[in-house]
């Protein structure tokens, strides 16, 4: 196998994961050549070619070079196949195990998720400043609270409309308890701050506007837009808190404040915050951290606390310090994260993780059930809901109920592809669901239980049939597959074939021997360590005493790794450009290696400067690797004759085009 092929296997298994998350769009379709009548597309071609050839100019000369590879490459595969490799335990295995790696980003509606992306991206981009009356629903509200709270909710926008102001109404109407004190006010809140439903009303507001009641489970809520900004981002800062304790007198109130601007003096004349915080701070999250508080932006804490902490200008500055409910506060900045302005690959990465972790994934989950719905083919069949309730029911307290009315336990509920859904599967459902994960069934009615298992099943179903509805899947699954087939068959009938086979390895040696030299070369110990104090102390330690060589270098452990042996001087490290002059008994400078921080040296104890001829031993790693691809591009002939491999002219011209 030439180095390039080799270099060719690796690199597919990158793609393959790296399509995962960016899957290429689809090109033509057209043949490119076939293997024994089996068609290979121009777009498989294409999709490997620019993976592997993705600093190389294309052009014809290109292109040709990398299909005799890729064909090379299909017709071992074919061979693979023939000799049944995939059905393999192993095979199928790490098949499954690769499939359920991957699938993962194929289970979501990115139309759905770009969306939302793309509306958190804008939101973002600025704060507002939100009021807001609420008037509220009880758990299980009758028709009857709720006519109550609407009409509520209706005089207060009522009144707001006759250019009442909002705090007085907010008084008046809101049964929010902060509303006596912040008349509505809420602050600045930015996105993913609020339920996504209340979100997305506050963003509906311009500025001075406020809303039309809306009702959520909790109840009715009027906004107001008071103002908008420019988006604060987040900030981190660190917090010495000195609490106030319920009940704290007058007198002890003075003493806190007192106590206060003593530590702030100090922390003036450069005394050191995190101390402080761990000896003074009553926040019990933070001040055994020194005080610091995780990264936050608006809307997450109190609004004095935050337009305290959005006040400090730059890193390290200290603020006075202030009172809130909580006590008397000192903060100092630590850093200040803008929100993105520019909607970069990373943007949206964080933006994702937000959205996931937020409910309004629900809605790309919903969107994605009714993608599968459509693209599976979802049926449901005819039967009476109040009678499946009923044996839902029945069957909950008697299990061997084997029917009810007109339902039986092979009644199809519902078809979803190439499946039929049956009573007995929804019964059996609900009982694991009972014995194993009854918080699932907590406070839901059956017809809201019975939606939650059919999206279950089309999830189950879709990903399971997944390389039907996705043809970027089933290409990557595919590719997976065979280049799994290429690593097997190829150690079958190239690689071990070639490191055991002794006589072959011999009488290839033999028969080219003119090809195995060696250039002028050395006999030396290399020796790698850590760093160059390292290097400094184990050369004086060599130098003392060359033949301890290798007691002196394992001795210093992992720190230091020495191998001996016959190397061609351009092997042996030099720091860069440099002329090195080889003597017997010295040492080579010390050469840093800039991969990954290490030095090296040399130390020469023999030279040969004449050209001179390898024998086998010498020569065994290089007579293995030419052995190797010998044995391949015989196997490979052979291949040809048994799978004839047929190009389409005109489709590999169009590739230039």
């Amino acid at each position: 196998m030439s180095l390039t092929e080799r270099k060719l296997i690796p690199a597919i298994v990158s793609f393959l994961l790296s399509a995962a998350l960016f899957p290429a769009a689809p090109a033509s379709a057209q043949t490119l050549f076939t293997v024994d009548g089996d068609p290979v597309s121009k777009e498989a071609f294409l999709k490997a070619y620019k993976k592997n050839n993705s600093r190389e100019a294309t052009s014809a000369a290109s292109y040709k070079d990398y299909l005799e590879l890729y064909i090379r490459y299909k017709l071992k595969v074919r061979a693979a196949y023939a000799m049944h490799l995939d059905t393999l335990p192993g095979q199928r295995t790490e098949l499954q195990n690769f499939r359920s790696q991957v699938s993962e980003p194929y289970m979501t509606d990115e139309e759905s998720m770009n969306r939302l992306v793309n509306e958190a991206f804008v939101r973002g981009q600025k704060d507002i400043h939100l009021a807001h009356i609420f008037v509220a629903l009880p758990k299980q509200a009758s028709p009857f609270d709720t006519l109550r709270a609407y009409e509520k909710a209706m005089e207060a926008y009522g009144v707001l409309k006759k250019k009442r102001g909002f705090g007085e109404t907010a008084l008046a109407y809101s049964e929010d308890p902060s509303a006596r004190t912040n008349q509505g006010d809420v602050g600045f809140l930015t996105v993913f701050t609020l339920p996504y439903e209340l979100e997305s009303q506050a963003y509906a507001l311009t500025p001075g506007q406020f809303s039309k009641p809306f009702r959520t489970r909790a109840g009715y809520h009027i906004f107001k837009d008071l103002g908008e900004r420019k988006a604060a981002g987040k900030i981190k800062v660190a917090q010495i808190l000195l609490t106030l304790p319920p009940g704290t007198t007058d007198a002890a109130r003075e003493a806190i404040r007192v106590r206060a601007d003593s530590i702030f003096a100090s922390l003036q004349k450069g005394a050191n915050f995190a101390e402080l915080a761990r000896t003074y701070s009553g926040d019990n999250l933070s001040y055994q951290n020194g005080g610091e508080l995780p990264e936050f932006g608006v809307g997450k804490y109190d609004s004095l606390f935050e337009a305290m902490a959005f006040s400090l200008t730059r890193d390290g500055e200290i603020g006075k310090p202030f009172l809130s409910s909580y006590g008397y506060h000192i903060l100092r900045r630590i850093t200040r994260i803008p929100f993105p302005r520019q909607l970069s690959k990373e943007t949206m990465a964080a933006l994702k993780g937000d959205i996931l972790a937020d409910p309004r994934m629900e809605l790309v989950r919903k969107a994605m059930i009714n993608k599968i719905y459509r693209q599976a083919g979802f049926t449901p069949s005819l039967y009476s809901q109040t009678d499946l309730w009923g044996f839902t029911d029945s069957a909950a307290r008697n299990r061997g109920l084997p029917s009810y009315h007109n339902l039986e336990f092979s009644t199809v509920l519902f078809t979803l592809g190439r499946r039929q859904y049956t009573v007995k599967e929804w019964l059996d459902y609900l009982q694991t669901l009972r014995n194993s994960r009854p918080g699932l069934l907590s406070g839901k009615s059956n017809p809201e239980v019975f939606e939650q298992w059919q999206r279950t099943v089309a999830l189950d179903y879709y990903r399971s049939h997944l390389e039907d509805f996705n043809k970027d899947f089933a290409f990557q699954l595919n590719e997976f597959k065979e280049g799994n087939l290429l690593f097997e068959i190829m150690q079958r009938k190239v690689w071990e074939k070639a490191s055991t086979d002794n006589a072959g390895l011999r009488t290839y040696y033999d028969a080219h021997k003119d090809k195995y030299w060696w250039e002028a070369s050395a006999d030396a110990v290399l020796f790698t360590c850590n760093n160059e104090q390292t290097a400094n102390l184990l050369r004086q330690r060599v130098a003392a005493d060359p033949a301890s060589w290798k007691r002196w270098a394992d001795s210093a452990g992992a720190a230091v790794q020495a191998d001996s042996g016959r190397f061609e001087l351009t092997q042996i490290p030099s720091p860069g450009k440099e002329k090195i002059d080889f003597v017997v008994g010295r040492f080579t400078p010390v050469t840093k290696n800039m991969a990954d921080n290490t030095v090296s040296f040399s130390y020469i104890l023999n030279i040969y400067k004449d050209r001179a001829p390898r024998n086998f031993k010498d020569a065994r790693g290089f007579v293995i690797n030419d052995y190797q691809n010998f044995l391949e591009d015989q196997w490979v002939a052979g291949l040809r004759k048994q799978y004839p491999v047929k190009v389409n002219e005109a489709v590999l011209a169009s590739l230039t085009k």
